[in-house]
């Protein structure tokens, strides 16, 4: 009987910390670039370092890496972290839309999963409207 190797999770197939973090860059850069995400960049603070150094630690974890990012944040989640912020239908969607397009561009090498990611950072997005 031959054995299969394990399924590489999500974060693997992605390529690592590395990627999330090209990816987390490319879409802080656009957020703070592209008018098109003007009101989503309102909502952020001037300093876009500490998010730009937290979003890759939680992806990670999310995505079957290394949970340092949960390990620091005890019972901490994306919505609960949100919710004192007052997002409406066109944040979500600029929020999912940016990020859409940083991992197209960073473009990792299974696409497959990229699709994925963009998708359900999506929907997890446009769930914390509000208004």
């Amino acid at each position: 009987m031959a054995t299969q190797a394990p399924a590489s999770s999500p974060y693997d197939r992605l390529g690592g910390i590395e990627t999330l973090r090209r990816i987390t860059d490319r879409f802080y850069d656009l957020m703070d670039a592209d008018p098109a995400y003007a009101e989503l960049r309102t909502m952020h603070a001037a300093d876009l370092a500490p998010m730009r150094a937290s979003l890759p630690g939680f992806l990670a974890g999310w995505s079957g890496g290394p949970r340092d990012w949960f390990e620091a944040h005890p019972g901490k989640c994306m919505m609960s972290m949100h919710k004192p912020f007052p997002i409406t239908r066109e944040t979500a969607t600029q929020w999912a839309e940016c990020m859409e397009r940083a991992i197209a561009d960073v473009a990792p090498q299974d696409g497959e999963i990229a699709k994925g990611l963009s998708e359900v950072l999506g929907q997890m997005a446009r769930g914390m409207a509000r208004a």
